[in-house]
């Protein structure tokens, strides 16, 4: 199998990265690689324990197992990924997703440009621009409402690490970005110039 375009969107948690995935990978039959569910498993931990962990420091992530496996997707090469459980903080026991790379790739996750290990696999990169205000209020719903938490626990966490961590390690890896796009404008809007930058570079998918 030829090997795939490899497409990286980086942004703070809540800043729209991961719906511009979505739609992208849509728009090109692409296969999906989200960082979140590269959490390590935090099972030994008593529950209060992993609740209180910070879960946007890059430690957090498995990244070895997150090098190797964007590297067989990039060379076109199976994987078996890992199944996340959000609400408990750990992986499911002996369970994982096979997934065979398609002709286009997306890498996603607030870390995505942050490792430099992995700039030599991306053949493209995005970086998801929004205020603060916007990706917490955006958190605070998924959160809610996916991963069965609390208005007051989320706006917790957003306080202690997550826009600590983002002014760290997410902000800084935008400059690694081969373009960026604002989280709060209209989602064709962004599609279509990330479109029309790929086909500048003949890099479009057919």
């Amino acid at each position: 199998m030829p090997k795939p375009l490899v497409i990286a969107i980086a942004g703070c948690s809540g800043s729209g990265k991961t719906t511009l995935a979505r739609e992208l990978a849509s728009e090109f039959e692409a296969t999906i690689f989200p960082f979140d569910l590269y959490y390590r498993d935090l099972s030994h931990l008593p529950k209060e324990q992993r609740d209180k962990s910070n879960f946007d420091h890059p430690d957090s992530l498995e990244s070895e197992l997150i090098f190797e496996h964007i590297r067989l997707l990039s060379d076109g090469l199976p994987i078996r990924r890992p199944v996340y459980d959000f609400k408990t903080h750990s992986r499911v026991p002996n369970q994982f997703d096979p997934v065979t790379p398609t002709q286009v790739v997306i890498v996603e996750g607030i870390l995505a440009l942050h490792y430099p290990e992995l700039l030599p696999f991306y053949n493209f990169s995005v970086y998801v621009d929004a205020p603060n205000e916007i990706c917490l209020n955006r958190r605070i719903y998924r959160d809610m409402r996916e991963r069965g938490r609390t208005e007051e626990s989320v706006r917790a966490q957003f306080d202690a690490t997550a826009r600590p961590m983002a002014e760290l390690y997410v902000i800084p890896s935008q400059h690694r970005a081969d373009m960026v796009v604002k989280g709060t404008e209209a989602l064709d809007w962004s599609i279509e110039s990330i479109r029309v930058t790929l086909r500048k570079r003949n890099l479009l998918p057919h």
